[in-house]
């Protein structure tokens, strides 16, 4: 038997930051070996809110360069740019029209993405969840490395294949594979420096929130200075009363490649005086070489280019078997 299959994507919006890297890219660089990885840029989606045309190429470009500068290898991955490939919307227009609007109306961050955006919610932003599954199901992965907060939109992934499946399929030959979560418990929801209740994320519109992958060491130390703390002396992991503690030591755990029983014995006895410059050296050496790295890919399109060209040949033709499937099964004619 060959390898499992494993899929995700990151929408290429903003430059990624540590919570990108600590909660995905870098379960993802430790799975390669193990797993069949397809990794794509999630272009499509990036425009269901308003964007800026003039930076979405480049930021395309950025995230498959900082896949490679976190350990991604092509050699063993499948790097693809998702808007590269037409099969993902016409799957996703077939979805469309087996998927009840009331499955799509229920979830969660469309709710709360609806009210941010008010009279200016497009269909896209709705309907995202089903290109979501077309994302997934062209590739008929085994698993989805998905945090928390993405556990909603597999459910819906696999409640559409099922639905599918059973329609226009059968029990004995389903049409598609339905894939299963993976759920990565340390590390999957890397929080805000500015309020450790609220996870990390590109569209907060504080710089102070997050350390980009970009950012220069000085501006690295600036925001752990600047991060949310308490006054007590002391620090801990899982202590409800105090989410800023445990995010800092986190961070401070993953980037260290430390345990959290090294980490927690370390830190017991330190103030935020003395554990800020500690996490700030930490993370401004473990970026150092992710950095570099970046910087002589973005200063290299052609190998960049040349890498994606081969990822969405490979992702193309797998995708397109899968399409053909699913358009045999809902009885469409042969292209001539």
């Amino acid at each position: 038997m060959g390898k499992q299959r494993i899929l995700s994507g990151i929408q290429p919006t903003g430059n990624l930051h540590l919570g990108n890297y600590l909660g995905a890219i870098r379960n993802w660089v430790e799975l390669q070996q193990k797993y069949d990885a397809f990794l794509f840029m999630a272009d499509l989606h990036a425009i269901t809110v308003p964007h800026d045309p003039q930076k979405l190429a480049e930021n395309t470009y950025s995230v498959a360069a900082t896949y490679i500068a976190c350990g991604i290898d092509p050699e063993q991955a499948t790097i693809f740019v998702q808007s590269h490939l037409p099969v993902h919307t016409e799957l996703a227009w077939l979805f469309n029209c087996i998927t009840p609007l009331n499955w799509l109306e229920r979830m969660i961050q469309f709710k709360e993405k609806a009210v941010k955006q008010g009279e200016n919610v497009s269909i896209g932003l709705l309907d995202y969840p089903v290109l979501q599954a077309a994302d997934i199901l062209l590739y008929e992965p085994d698993l989805v490395p998905v945090g928390e907060d993405q556990k909603q939109h597999l459910e819906l992934t696999r409640d559409i294949a099922a639905r599918l499946n059973f329609q226009f399929g059968s029990e004995e030959k389903p049409i598609l594979k339905i894939p299963e979560p993976m759920i990565r418990a340390a590390g999957a929801r890397i929080m805000s420096l500015t309020d450790g209740t609220r996870k990390m994320s590109k569209s907060d519109p504080s710089e102070q929130s997050r350390i980009d992958l970009t950012d220069p060491p000085e501006v690295i130390t600036k925001k752990i200075k600047r991060a949310k703390t308490d006054p007590s002396r002391g620090l801990e992991f899982d202590n409800p009363e105090r989410p800023e503690c445990h995010n800092l030591l986190t961070l401070y755990m993953l980037l260290s490649n430390q345990s959290r029983e090294a980490v927690a014995a370390e830190c017991r006895e330190m103030g935020w005086g003395q554990f800020k410059p500690l996490l700030a050296d930490t993370a401004v050496e473990a970026l150092r070489p992710i950095q570099e790295q970046y910087a002589a890919l973005m200063d290299d399109r052609t190998y960049l280019e040349g890498i994606l060209r081969r990822g969405n040949e490979k992702a193309g033709a797998i995708a397109g078997r899968t399409l053909a499937k699913v358009k045999a099964a809902l009885g469409f004619s042969q292209p001539l």
